[in-house]
């Protein structure tokens, strides 16, 4: 047998020098070199984004009497203490109470913190609408410490977004982004006042998408840290664009726990453009109320899969009633858009254009169907109406304090409005009772099952309620009423 020693050509040595060259490009010596490039630098998007964030804070007017207060005061004082309320004037607060024979006047008391971010160069500025709920002046303070008083052009707080106007011109106004191109595991940043330290930076990824906490909106979820005072601030994507509304979070401790949410920017700006041209939202509605199908219901009536939105009960008179919509029908569509979970159709509906006529397909006993509907409106939300003396502040019962709820009566003319005989509102909902999903404005109705008509009978039902067990509240919120259950915390 022969053997040929073969000389290398120029050719073989170029295939060498590639190939060991290919192998130190790949080779695990350097992986922190990779990885270092890799990581995002948000540096430029600060330099870029963050003059269009300010910081918003917000005056209430306190009326100053000279009273003497007792010990259920304190109970409630430290109560609010606890949770980081804004503290209610108290008639005997040392720290409240005016010098004596002093005639009674009012005083302009700090209520919070929040931010919001520049949407156009004129001044108009985007934020939520609970950051400015029930404020009687809004400051807004831009990064080179220029302060303004603004106007509160609309809110809405169904998406919990409100627009605010400072006179001004030549602002920074941000960049809206396409939340259509948002991708799960994306990064962004976020930029606010966290418990009230101006233009702070945090970062994170996208969680999820059209995440349903049960509010109005699919919100965008991310692990990026938001805290007290980021509500209303923008939530960017890398090229520098707003994408989102930090608005809310899912916590046990009241801070940060890794996950937050933002309202999409697209849905925001369509509130945002009718806030500026009526300062109200108009809304479309049908007058069901619906629950969501479960996987049985589907198979057990051959729908096939456990879709759309099962019709529990019709308004008389309503829109639906008028289109022969009935109880236990299934909406599977709405102007042809496919209705995938209940959550989708008041949604969709809520969307659609008062007076328009639409066109709604149910699935009925094994056949489908298509109805003509003509869309209603939504009632407006009715502005709140300050009274002057002693009921300008709900009197809060602090009864609620082991499932973190403030309670306050009900005054007639808000039993005559929601047509209910009595119940008590939620001024704040923290801990146990905001993981069941309370929130203020909520109307508790009943307790355990036992009827709760004034502040007496909350705290008596409370009272009488096992702490380790959960407990079950009747809720009323708008024009629909739910149950929720409170879970003793572990």
């Amino acid at each position: 047998m022969k053997h040929w020693l073969l000389k290398p050509t120029r050719a073989v040595f170029l295939a060498l020098t590639m190939a060991a060259t290919a192998f130190i490009a790949v080779s695990p010596l350097q992986p922190a070199m990779a990885q270092a490039r890799a990581l995002p630098d948000f540096t430029d998007l600060v330099d870029q984004v963050g003059p269009s964030v300010v910081n918003i804070r917000t005056m209430e007017k306190v009326s100053l009497r000279s009273a003497q207060g007792g010990q259920g005061d304190e109970d409630m004082l430290e109560f609010f203490r606890r949770f980081g309320l804004p503290m209610p004037n108290i008639p005997g607060n040392p720290k409240q109470a005016p010098r004596q024979n002093r005639p009674q006047q009012e005083e302009e008391q700090p209520r919070g913190v929040g931010s919001g971010f520049i949407l156009t160069a004129d001044g108009f500025i985007m934020t939520n609408a609970h950051v400015v709920d029930g404020a009687d002046e809004v400051l807004v303070t831009l990064t080179d410490k220029r302060e303004f008083k603004a106007k509160i052009i609309g809110a809405d707080k169904r998406s919990d977004v409100a627009v605010v106007k400072i006179e001004a011109t030549g602002l920074p106004a941000v960049k809206v982004g396409d939340v259509s191109r948002l991708r799960v595991g994306e990064w962004v940043m976020a930029i606010g006042s966290p418990f009230g330290l101006e233009n702070s930076v945090t970062a994170g990824i996208v969680s999820a998408k059209q995440r349903d906490t049960g509010d109005f909106l699919p919100f965008i979820q991310t692990d990026v840290a938001i805290n007290p005072g980021n509500s209303g601030g923008p939530l960017i994507n890398m090229r520098g664009e707003v994408v989102g509304i930090n608005s809310q979070i899912y916590s046990r401790s009241g801070g940060f726990m890794g996950i937050s949410f933002a309202i999409p920017m697209d849905e925001a700006v369509r509130v945002s453009d009718q806030l500026r041209s009526s300062g109200r939202v108009s809304r479309g509605r049908i007058g069901v109320q619906i629950e969501q199908v479960s996987k049985e219901v589907a198979e057990s009536i051959g729908l096939g899969k456990p879709s759309g939105a099962l019709v529990r009960s019709v308004e008389p008179g309503a829109p639906a009633d008028k289109a022969g919509i009935e109880g236990g029908d299934i909406i599977t569509r709405f102007d042809g858009k496919p209705i995938e979970k209940s959550s989708d159709l008041p949604r969709i509906v809520g969307g659609t254009k008062p007076g328009s006529k639409s066109t709604i397909t149910v699935f009925r006993r094994g056949t489908t169907k298509d109805l003509s509907i003509v869309i209603a409106e939504v009632e407006a939300d009715k502005p709140a109406v300050k009274t002057s003396g002693r009921d300008e502040k709900p009197k809060s019962s602090a009864a609620g304090q082991s499932v973190g709820l403030a309670v306050s009566e009900l005054s007639d003319a808000q039993k005559k409005e929601f047509k209910i005989k009595g119940g008590v509102r939620v001024d704040a909902a923290v801990e146990a009772a905001a993981r069941a999903g309370l929130r203020e404005g909520d109307i508790i109705l009943t307790l355990a099952n036992a009827e709760v008509l004034s502040v007496k009978e909350f705290e008596a039902a409370l009272s009488k309620h096992d702490k380790s067990k959960p407990l079950l509240v009747l809720v009323r919120r708008g024009e629909l009423a739910q149950y929720v259950l409170i879970k003793p915390a572990r």
